[in-house]
């Protein structure tokens, strides 16, 4: 099967991919089988982590052009035959564990729902933050661009319990909310 890349410039298939990587599907790791001129490359880890996306990239050359993949979705080509046709979810919210395991597809409404805890969140929890000008902890599901509220508690982990049994209610992985730590 053929497969497109995103600039439907390089077709790829699972043969030639097969041709010159060997991937591990228990650690989600694609080692190289072709040699380069120099001879250097055969068994060596392939590819690197983009520093901006946090994604392994794997590049090399297809038709003496050079061309660039995010390791998951080889991850499937390799193991499937085909890329995936929505995206790829890093169940465990790992962008470098590529496990077959570890990889779902997804529309874009459920890989949101399968989101690490923001950065920015104060309480430690998901779906809670204070309210000082009420001396309680809020629990709500943002959910269709709007924040859904599911009430005001006295303690953390009551407000806890109850976001995390909204997002339960509304569809969302059960790793929703966790960190990749």
């Amino acid at each position: 099967m053929v497969a497109i890349n995103k600039d439907k410039e390089a077709i790829l298939t699972q043969e030639l991919l097969k041709e010159r990587l060997h991937y591990d599907k228990d650690t989600g790791i694609f080692t190289w089988l072709d040699i380069k001129a120099n001879g250097s490359r055969r068994g060596k880890v392939a590819g690197n982590t983009n520093k901006v996306t946090g994604y392994s990239i794997i590049g090399f050359t297809i038709s003496e052009k050079p061309y660039q993949f995010r390791a998951h979705r080889l991850a499937w080509l390799y193991e499937y035959g085909e890329f995936p046709s929505t995206q790829l979810d890093h169940i465990n919210h790992v962008r470098t564990d590529n496990r077959i395991t570890n990889l779902r597809m997804v529309t874009p409404l459920e890989n949101t729902r399968n989101s690490s805890r923001m950065s920015n969140n104060t309480t430690g929890y998901t779906g809670v933050c204070f309210e000082k000008s009420r001396n309680r902890y809020r629990a709500y599901v943002y959910l269709n661009k709007k924040f859904n509220h599911l009430g005001y508690f006295k303690n953390i982990e009551d407000a806890a319990k109850a976001a995390r049994e909204g997002r339960e209610h509304y569809g969302f992985h059960v790793n929703h909310g966790q960190t990749n730590d």
